[in-house]
């Protein structure tokens, strides 16, 4: 496991400063990075001994935290469009059955290309050959929090328990600068007691977060309804898994009680908008009461098999559209809000408010310079930028991404790999796990 090589001093002048700090400044100013970090943010940076570029065409912005994905299931784009989940996954579970730890790790490879090129520093991953993931995150540069799936022995294809597996494989990564390995429980409809507890234990035992799905669907609450006599989140209360830590993806079919539930232990809760419409899974995420409750709200892309995308960009758009139409409320979401919600909050989910998510001294370097002559950015003002991030910026206008002070997108181009050698070994996993599909090919 390799930890990045310390980059020379960097000052960046005179850009228009997108800080997301606590009074949410925009201002025309300097920077300054070493190690890694920002020394110094405001005018008249020094600038002994360090390279220098001229930020005045740009925003620098943070880096965007995407708080729920499956990296790897690039070659699944378009693999399963236009059905409900049911039939979503019969298709994919019978495709998965074929992925090999080679087309998981080119599978991540090109999702990771798509998130750095897209301004996104850091994700949370939940899926299994993490390891995979692990080298892809590091060989490319972006900050992975990487969750080991775990579930019921009579559910896996995983080579002895999963719980075991997730254990060693934080052993393996916990070292790593990019890497933050932690465990990952599927869901309630493939795991028992036993392995959330377990996995909870596991967690707090590495001090790692905790990472699942929670209430997609109406018809997993129905069915563990059925099957225990309680909704999710009040079951998983009941036996005691909240704590520290835990971030549940989606949580769209809540009670008024679980969402008190869910805010009293300020759980991180990961917004998939994008995926959850394009499933149709018929309900609308309470955020904003969610939010209010005390739960700590962040966005996720979900995979580009659901999505179809990694746009945390596009992520922010359609969240504050689904708000405001469902809410009859226009001010419900602002623009300001959604970009919290990509950034900072995304970074206080992942237990990393102190280090990430917004420009400040001491904080690390990840941040994007977005060219603030493209089209989807003009008119070109302080006043209007956050708008422009929020509901109007294309990926394209992102020319450059830094993760610890390092570059890993220059020029809207890859630093750390070849997009063509990338896109050429994702095009042929692809065929694979494409014949592998059932029904009609």
């Amino acid at each position: 496991m390799s930890t990045p090589a310390s980059p020379e001093p960097l000052v960046i002048t005179d850009a228009l400063l997108v800080t997301q700090d606590a009074h949410r400044r925009v201002v025309r100013a300097d920077v300054r990075v070493e190690r890694g970090r920002f020394t110094h943010v405001g005018p008249h940076v020094p600038r002994e001994g360090a390279a220098s570029i001229d930020g005045h065409r740009f925003a620098l912005v943070p880096g965007f935290v995407n708080t729920h994905g499956h990296v790897a299931m690039t070659p699944l784009r378009g693999i399963a469009d236009d059905r409900d989940l049911a039939g979503f996954l019969e298709t994919l579970f019978a495709v998965d059955a074929h992925r090999t730890e080679a087309d998981v790790e080119v599978g991540a490879r090109a999702g990771i290309a798509e998130m750095l090129l897209g301004g996104t520093t850091s994700f949370l991953d939940l899926y299994y050959f993490e390891d995979a993931v692990a080298r892809a995150t590091e060989s490319l540069g972006i900050r992975g929090f990487l969750g080991w799936a775990v579930l019921d022995a009579e559910f896996t294809t995983q080579k002895g328990k999963p719980l075991d597996n997730a254990a060693a494989f934080i052993a393996r990564w916990k070292g790593s600068a990019l890497v933050s390995p932690l465990v990952a429980p599927q869901g309630v409809y493939v795991c028992g007691e036993a392995t959330w507890m377990g996995a909870k234990e596991l967690a707090r035992r590495e001090g790692t977060l905790c990472h699942f799905h929670l209430s997609e669907t109406r018809k997993e609450v129905h069915e563990h309804h059925a099957k225990t006599g309680d909704r999710p989140a009040d079951w998983l209360e009941k036996i005691g898994f909240f704590g520290p830590g835990m971030v549940a993806a989606h949580a769209v079919w809540l009670t008024g009680h679980e969402i008190d539930v869910l805010g009293r232990h300020r759980l991180g809760i990961a917004h998939c908008a994008s995926s959850n419409l394009k499933l149709a899974s018929g309900g609308v995420a309470p955020i904003v009461e969610l939010r209010a409750a005390g739960a700590v709200v962040g966005l996720g892309t979900d995979s580009v098999a659901s999505n179809n995308s990694l746009s945390m960009l596009r992520e922010m758009h359609l969240a504050g559209l689904v708000q405001k139409n469902h809410r009859w409320d226009a001010a419900a979401l602002s623009a300001q809000e959604l970009l919290d919600l990509a950034t900072v909050h995304g970074a206080q989910m992942l237990g990393r408010g102190d280090e990430l998510g917004s420009i400040e001294v001491g904080k690390r370097a990840d941040f994007s310079l977005v060219r603030l002559d493209h089209p989807t950015l003009v008119p070109a003002r302080p006043e209007a930028i956050v708008s422009h991030l929020a509901y109007s910026a294309s990926e394209e206008a992102i020319d450059s991404v830094f993760v610890n002070g390092v570059p890993v997108v220059r020029d809207r181009k890859l630093v750390r790999g070849d997009w063509n050698r990338i896109r050429s070994d994702v095009e042929g996993a692809a065929d694979a796990l494409w014949a592998a599909r059932p029904g009609p090919k």
